[in-house]
């Protein structure tokens, strides 16, 4: 009779069948941005619970803003080399992987999903709230002028006057003002001045037009000739050109510094990011079993 030994291993065949499974384990995965996420949460509750206790009005002892968001943005850089850390470590862990390579693959995912799911919940959550403001804004001011414009005819026709009249009389109230100068008040002055800037700013004909009767109405007012409420305007036109420019050049400067800031910003954050790929990875890797042989 012929006996059969048994080894107890398997045949060549068997065993690369079952090397042979898939190698990314998405439940495992979705395990990790779970941890990952849910430690990102906890620590970031609790910095901002220590952050909190170091503002101090009554004692004057708040520190500044410029060390705060430096310490701020310290901690939130170590909470995410944990929170990755973690998930990447339980992906790999939970996931069995034997391969560095498949931990490289398994952290870098996680970091991955976490980092588009936070995204989206920035974007979603804040873009909600403010286009929700802005709407309602809209609707409250689109529906406050259409009762206005739909009260008026009614108005009207309940007090037996004609629409043209009151919008007449409306216009009648808005340009009291007389033509001669002369004849103004200070505050009809001011604001007849203060209608014909626009045009003076502008320039060509109409700009023409409104600096004679800016002058007019000086002359008039200041009980001066011509020839010297025409100094005085140019002098306030010169006064105004320099101060627009000034305007322009400290525009222009906080914009040079809010675009090097941004720079500036876009970099610590890509750092940011890459380092938290880089704790990852390094937790799943460290979670690599070893082949039993």
């Amino acid at each position: 009779m012929v006996s059969i030994a048994t080894t107890g291993l398997a045949p060549v065949d068997d065993a690369r069948l079952r090397d042979t499974h898939t190698r990314v384990s998405w439940g495992a995965i979705f395990a990790g941005v779970v941890i990952a996420v849910a430690v990102q949460l906890v620590l970031g509750i609790l910095g901002a619970g220590i952050g909190l206790t170091m503002v101090d009005p009554v004692a004057g002892t708040t520190p500044g803003a410029a060390g705060f968001g430096i310490g701020a943005g310290i901690y939130w850089l170590v909470t995410t080399v944990v929170a990755l850390g973690a998930g990447g470590y339980a992906a790999a862990r939970v996931a069995g992987v034997h391969e560095r390579f498949d931990a490289l693959v398994h952290g870098l995912v996680v970091w991955g999903v976490t980092l588009i799911l936070t995204l989206y919940l920035l974007t979603s959550a804040v873009g909600g709230i403010i286009g929700g403001a802005f709407r309602t804004v809209g609707a409250v001011a689109g529906g406050a002028g259409t009762t206005v414009a739909a009260a008026v005819p009614a108005a009207a026709s309940v007090a037996g006057v004609d629409e043209g009249d009151i919008r007449s009389e409306a216009a009648a109230y808005l340009s009291d003002a007389p033509s001669d100068p002369a004849q103004m008040t200070p505050e009809q002055a001011q604001k007849e001045i203060a209608s014909q800037l626009p045009a003076l700013a502008r320039g060509g004909t109409d700009g023409q037009r409104a600096e004679r009767r800016i002058v007019d109405i000086v002359a008039a007012q200041r009980r001066i000739s011509r020839p010297e409420a025409q100094a005085q305007v140019t002098r306030a036109k010169q006064q105004f050109v320099q101060t627009k420019n000034q305007t322009v050049a400290t525009a222009k400067s906080a914009t040079d510094k809010a675009a090097g800031a941004a720079a500036g910003t876009s970099s610590v954050l890509v750092l940011a990011l890459l380092v938290g790929a880089a704790a990852a990875t390094f937790g799943a890797t460290t979670a690599t079993r070893r082949r039993l042989r």
